[in-house]
């Protein structure tokens, strides 16, 4: 059959009471929302024939990205309650002049509308008129949309029923508007991977519904707002990859659901808050390339529940703190590329999940002393290079399998002056303790005793010349 024009199609299938009046065993489906589902996925949809293909689509002629409720009325109708365009679902494909159409606003019932990788070429933009007459919606995501541009409305405040807005993946600009802190039904609200600049409204504290905050690879400005301490159902808070300053707002710490804490990638300065010891749930703590320049907090060992720390590139000074040792849920702890000093503490080697360490290209001295099976267990995962300090006691050294990553600090000496392997040629005394710790290199060279041959030769050109002169007497 061939093809008809959209608007051909949609009178012959009204005009033949297909569904308009015609009841079934479920229900009926009014002629005005039926025709604005025809227009909205005409101009989405490459395929023109969609409508004659799908002329019942909550009924007798389904489409996978399409779901329908049967309402209160009497008698009971059908409406559309979802639009979903994915890849999940292959055919038929976006048009690639793909456009949101402004027969949304026939599906009154919509609940959810979520279109992934649809807008590629054609520019499109959030209508203010348009979304903000769409007070069913509960579900938002427009997703990896690279055509998407322009800004976000404020009007999308006025979806009220909102729970998920999630926006990411695409090229929108401008600010944040401070009108979103009205959604207090919002769960998740995802804005990464855009263009977004300027600071965080501190009205984004009024969205009290919140588990899920993803601000991530904006280019946001300021400082994180205090007002995030007021979202107490928080899970989840990703804002890498900004331009954020400042410190943490010491209120943070009341969150006491939260699980990932991400800042990574901004300018955020120390010293970090000790009110942060309250995040008892949190998991997941990232703040990679941060200027913070100060001590690892000592409260880090009461977040029991961690299971990955990242502070690389951070500035950090002073000791590894020992109350690393009672996270016993840590699995990664990457500290690398600090300016950390003093010793490895050997109890890290006790942590029973540890499967990652990485603490590399800092100042850290003396004798790695970790447990021999904790050093092979994570092999290559485990990094010391870069401390010139450091050094490694001899069977861990030569241990077949032993990564790069270790091998590159020298070997100490063990308590008998040499190598567990062989003893150093030319030494018969114990080092100093001082100087037991000192990698290759550092040791002393020692006086040689009175038995050595320069004072042999000393004593030979002496009494030589004794028995000359008494030759000249004589």
């Amino acid at each position: 059959m061939a093809s008809l024009p959209l608007f051909l199609v949609v009178f012959l299938v009204l005009r033949g009471g297909l569904i308009s009046g015609q009841q079934n065993s479920d229900g009926i489906m009014e002629r005005e929302e039926l025709l604005g589902l025809f227009e909205v996925l005409g101009g989405l949809l490459e395929d023109p024939s969609w409508a004659q293909d799908h002329p019942q689509p909550c009924d007798e002629t389904p489409w996978p990205g399409i779901q329908c409720e049967i309402g209160d009325e009497n008698p009971p109708s059908f409406h559309v309650t979802k639009i979903h365009i994915g890849p999940d679902i292959l055919t038929p494909p976006c048009k690639s002049s793909a456009s949101l159409s402004s027969s949304l606003l026939k599906l009154p019932y919509l609940k959810t509308l979520s279109i992934f990788n649809c807008f590629l070429t054609t520019p499109v933009t959030l209508s203010p008129s348009l979304f903000g007459a769409l007070s069913s919606l509960e579900t938002l995501a427009l997703v990896s949309n690279p055509a998407l541009s322009g800004e976000i409305p404020p009007e999308l405040s006025k979806i009220t029923n909102l729970r998920v807005l999630s926006l990411s993946q695409n090229n929108l600009l401008g600010n944040i508007p401070r009108e979103i802190g009205g959604l207090v039904r919002l769960e998740q609200l995802d804005l990464s991977y855009n263009n977004l600049s300027g600071e965080l409204p501190q009205e984004i504290g009024g969205l009290r519904s919140l588990t899920i905050l993803d601000l991530s690879w904006n280019v946001l400005e300021g400082q994180v707002p205090s007002s995030v301490g007021q979202l107490q159902v928080l899970q989840k808070i990703d804002m890498s990859c900004n331009m954020l300053r400042g410190l943490i707002p010491p209120n943070v710490g009341q969150l006491k659901r939260l699980v990932l804490f991400d800042l990574s990638h901004n300018l955020i300065n120390g010293p970090i808050p000790e009110t942060l010891s309250g995040l008892e749930n949190l998991e997941y703590w990232v703040a990679d390339k941060n200027p913070i320049n100060s001590e690892i907090p000592q409260f880090v060992g009461k977040l029991k529940n961690l299971i990955s720390l990242s502070f690389s590139g951070c500035g950090l000074i002073g000791k590894l703190p020992n109350s690393l040792s009672s996270l016993k849920n840590l699995s990664s702890l990457s500290l690398d590329n600090n300016s950390l000093n003093g010793t490895v503490p050997t109890s890290l080697g006790t942590l029973p999940k540890l499967d990652q360490l990485n603490l590399s290209n800092n100042q850290l001295s003396g004798a790695l002393s970790l447990p021999e099976d904790f050093i092979g267990r994570l092999g290559k995962r485990l990094d010391v290079r870069g401390n010139n300090g450091l050094c490694a006691i001899n069977p861990l050294y030569k241990k077949k399998g032993i990564s790069a990553n270790l091998i590159s600090a020298p070997v100490c000496l063990n308590a008998s002056g040499a190598t567990n392997d062989t003893a150093l040629a030319g030494e018969d005394k114990e080092p100093k303790v001082s100087e037991r710790m000192k990698p290759f290199g550092q040791y002393p060279v020692e006086n040689n005793s009175s038995g050595s041959p320069s004072n042999s030769n000393a004593k030979m050109v002496s009494f030589g010349f004794v028995v000359c002169f008494l030759c000249l007497l004589l």
